[in-house]
């Protein structure tokens, strides 16, 4: 009887010992959030650098958290068609992404602010929007709408064509381009143009087969999109640029919340830590452009000051005008961006 008892006894043990091995190694297990975003995978040093954002990101977290915290990085749209990121990461279906936010006004209108033309003028800049009150609004906006901001990355952009150079309005006359957002869209219109709204990943099929004539985007997409393949001029951003996006690294609140205290607190330092390599980047790449397409053939154009300012005259009396009767507090978002300097 004893030698059974004591049987009983060493196999509920031996039960409860695995029961404590096991929910040990539950509690150890990492915490994984899948990050997506539309932009080609980076394979060296000249790569995509938002994708190396991406990458330096989730390494960096993870070496921080001591391995808590892991993200996995989908780039390409490997993971989820690009116009579905934004919903799906207010939904909390998609952990995190690298994302122009003016691909989001569909539904929160306030934040194709992110491509107005001309409001933003320089890197450095935009930068300070985040600690200004435009960036408090937009921060609080965004939350209430189950996304957070964890790293401010601005990106100028430039003109490819497929023709003559697009360097003043009077150029895109009659021409089809891509703006980006709608308020570009609005400037495009204005000056005689015929906007075409896509996504840059779709740029190159657009421009090889004449949906487009021109395309506005960012320089390192015109890079990456091998888009002086498609293209007979372009227009750079190196002098003076109207066209200035913000591409955030996003998080869904729902992600955010199922962190802990320290995983935040790692998350934000690392995102804050990583603006001035997403800066470099930008401003790197902003000259990079003008050596890949001359090597291509490509004609290479600056914007002078003149044209500048024709663009920002045509802004002022359409994309300026209908943001601010047509989105909510929206002349009051533009004045306090107008007040950064």
């Amino acid at each position: 009887m004893k030698t059974i008892r004591r049987r009983a006894l060493m196999t509920a043990f031996a039960g409860v010992l695995a029961l404590g091995l096991s929910a040990a190694s539950y509690a150890q297990q990492p915490t994984v959030l899948k990050l997506s975003h539309q932009f080609p995978a980076s394979t060296g040093p000249n790569g995509d650098f938002r994708d190396q954002l991406a990458k330096n990101f989730a390494a960096e977290v993870e070496k921080k958290t001591n391995g808590s915290l892991k993200i996995e990085v989908y780039p390409g749209s490997s993971l989820m068609k690009t116009r579905s990121q934004f919903s799906a990461l207010r939904k909390g279906t998609l952990d995190m992404s690298v994302l122009p936010l003016a691909y989001g006004s569909g539904e929160v209108p306030q934040v194709s602010i992110t491509l107005m033309p001309a409001l933003v003028q320089g890197y450095e800049q935009g930068l300070r929007w985040k600690t200004a009150p435009i960036g408090k609004a937009l921060e609080t906006l965004l939350e209430s709408k189950g996304i957070k901001i964890v790293t401010w990355v601005w990106q100028a952009g430039g003109i490819a064509s497929r023709d003559k150079p697009i360097v003043k309005p009077s150029d895109a006359k009659g021409l089809k381009v891509r703006g980006g957002d709608k308020n570009m869209d609005l400037m495009i219109q204005g000056a005689g143009g015929s906007p075409t709204n896509l996504p840059s990943s779709e740029i190159y099929s657009a421009m090889s087969t004449g949906v487009l004539d021109g395309a506005l985007t960012s320089s390192t997409s015109l890079i990456s999109y091998r888009l002086n393949e498609t293209s007979k001029a372009v227009t750079t951003a190196r002098n003076k640029s109207f066209w200035y996006m913000f591409e955030p690294i996003l998080i869904s609140m729902d992600a955010w919340k199922r962190l802990t205290p320290e995983q935040q607190k790692v998350v934000m330092e690392v995102g804050a830590s990583l603006e001035p390599f997403a800066m470099a980047g930008a401003k790197r790449d902003d000259e990079r452009l003008a050596k890949v397409y001359e090597d291509a053939g490509v004609t290479v154009v600056d914007m002078d000051q003149a044209a500048f300012d024709q663009w920002v005259a045509i802004a002022k009396e359409t994309s300026y005008k209908q943001f601010a009767a047509k989105v909510e507090n929206g002349q009051a978002l533009i004045d306090m961006a107008l007040a950064v300097k």
